[in-house]
């Protein structure tokens, strides 16, 4: 089911704000807008109460990741299952102009945009996705960087469940200082010594 993609809506909202480091990209209408994507409906009716109302639905969402993240399954669920009642979800067979080898249309579920306003949509989209992630692949999959102080959210699609960082970047960051912290316990003589 192609509703799985839409669990980055999620993810892009939660790493609009970065709370260990001060910093908010959620700001104007144009940042709620590029949260988007492509450009869709929901996008195009965005006003200045969406950035306000997308901030406390991007409160609620880092919510269900720090829940997941620290193996409060039931938490995480319960959180989501709030939004998703909050925001419900309209399903829409759509087939675009993508035809299959017979010429028929490529059929699959899309979320209907009928949403009230930019907000809604997007968290009705989010949300969805986000339960079709966790539902699939399992709670586990959501996780919180351990870099500090990025705390960025992700979703771990590997294939060991390893997935510890939301970046390329911050892994190799931590593996650098815990590198470094290993070369000073061992220049000051701690007991992990490097044997000669």
């Amino acid at each position: 089911m192609e509703l799985a993609y839409y669990s980055d809506y999620a993810v892009r909202l939660v790493n609009s704000e970065q709370p260990e480091r001060g910093g908010d990209t959620l700001t104007s209408v144009e940042a709620v807008r590029a949260l988007f994507g492509v450009a869709q409906q929901s996008a195009r009716r965005a006003t200045d109460a969406d950035v306000t109302r997308l901030r406390a639905v991007r409160a609620r969402l880092r919510a269900v990741f720090e829940a997941a993240d620290s193996g409060d399954e039931t938490l995480a669920v319960d959180l989501l299952n709030a939004l998703l009642m909050e925001f419900p979800v309209s399903p829409q067979i759509s087939g675009h102009e993508t035809r299959d080898a017979d010429g028929r249309p490529d059929w699959h579920l899309h979320i209907a945009d009928h949403a009230a306003n930019a907000t809604a949509g997007y968290t009705a989209t989010a949300c969805m996705g986000l339960a079709v992630h966790l539902t699939e692949l399992g709670v586990d999959r959501l996780g919180i960087c351990r870099a500090a102080p990025c705390r960025n959210a992700y979703l771990d699609t590997s294939t060991n469940r390893s997935r510890r960082y939301c970046s390329d970047r911050c892994a190799t960051r931590a593996n650098v200082a815990a590198y470094r912290a290993r070369k000073r316990q061992e220049a000051a003589g701690g007991p992990e010594q490097a044997e000669s």
